[in-house]
């Protein structure tokens, strides 16, 4: 029986095609404010620069003169020499004293504790003085005078140890708390022991905690160094001022120690960015 045909449901309508659908328009987004401040930012640099640059008051010539003389290239070789045996020296000392506030022996503990608290509470100019005029309290040592016994430099040398060290120490000691604890109890279920723990398990991986702020400590070391010529250490610094002292040109001597300082600055930057990507591979930090 035939059905008529104004009964039957109608088909529902056939979805439109991708084709046939509008595709949204992409407005990208007006960064104008950025764009401006960016603008405005790059005009007052380069008034800066150029007033730099112009400006005769800083004796460009004369920083061309002492930039590369002896007396300053001897300077900067004893600041050089100096901020990599301060750093050996600090962070033997800083691993020992690391090892001693981890240990389970409280008088270790304690004691490196209190190494670390007090180091870290003076000043680091008030320890340079107090090491220079020792000899007020311990005129002899092992019989030799103390006058004859510390010079200037193996002052500087004890007092920016010693003070780098108390950092040092905790910086150690914080990457070592970074390694899981699951490494150490899989050495120990090898039977390993505690310095070969320390030694093959526990530092090449904390050395990826430990690099980025000791890479830091480094380039505030090498400016610390400065201090040093309170007590008439002839470093970088101190060269420059025994300059300006005879010739009054203090603003260029300033420019040539500062030139240096921002050179060998940015060359141990570049070194900590290749140590870290070295430490951090096979991590997400390594790029």
């Amino acid at each position: 029986m035939a059905v008529p045909t104004d009964t039957l449901p109608e088909s529902p309508a056939a979805p439109p095609s991708r084709t046939d659908a509008v595709q949204p328009r992409i407005v990208p987004v007006r960064r104008t404010g950025q764009w401006a401040a960016a603008v405005a930012v790059l005009l007052l640099l380069a008034g800066a620069v150029s007033s730099v640059v112009r400006n005769d008051a800083f004796q460009w010539e004369v920083v061309g003169d002492y930039f590369t003389s002896t007396s300053v290239l001897r300077g900067l070789a004893l600041t050089l020499w100096l901020t990599g045996v301060v750093m050996v020296l600090g962070f033997t000392l800083g691993t020992l004293l690391a090892v001693m506030r981890l240990s389970a022996n409280p008088v270790l503990r304690n004691v490196s504790w209190g190494y670390i608290w007090l180091l870290r509470s003076t000043p680091i100019l008030v320890q340079l003085l107090f090491w220079f005029n020792i000899g007020a309290l311990y005129p002899q040592i092992l019989g030799v005078r103390t006058v004859n016994l510390l010079s200037p430099v193996t002052i500087a040398i004890i007092g920016l140890t010693l003070h780098e060290a108390a950092y040092a120490a905790e910086v150690v000691r914080g990457g070592i708390l970074s390694v899981e604890r699951g490494q150490i109890e899989a050495a120990e279920s090898l039977g390993l022991g505690r310095w070969r723990r320390l030694r093959r398990i526990v530092l090449p991986q904390a050395m990826r905690s430990i690099v980025p702020p000791a890479g830091n400590m480094l380039i505030g070391t090498l400016k610390g160094t400065s201090i040093v010529s309170v007590i008439a250490v002839q470093d970088l610094l101190y060269s420059v001022q025994l300059v300006y002292h005879r010739t009054y040109q203090v603003v260029p001597l300033l420019l040539v120690a500062t030139i240096w300082y921002v050179v060998v600055t940015s060359l141990l930057s570049v070194g900590q960015h290749h140590v870290e990507k070295y430490y951090a591979r096979g991590t997400a930090g390594a790029r």
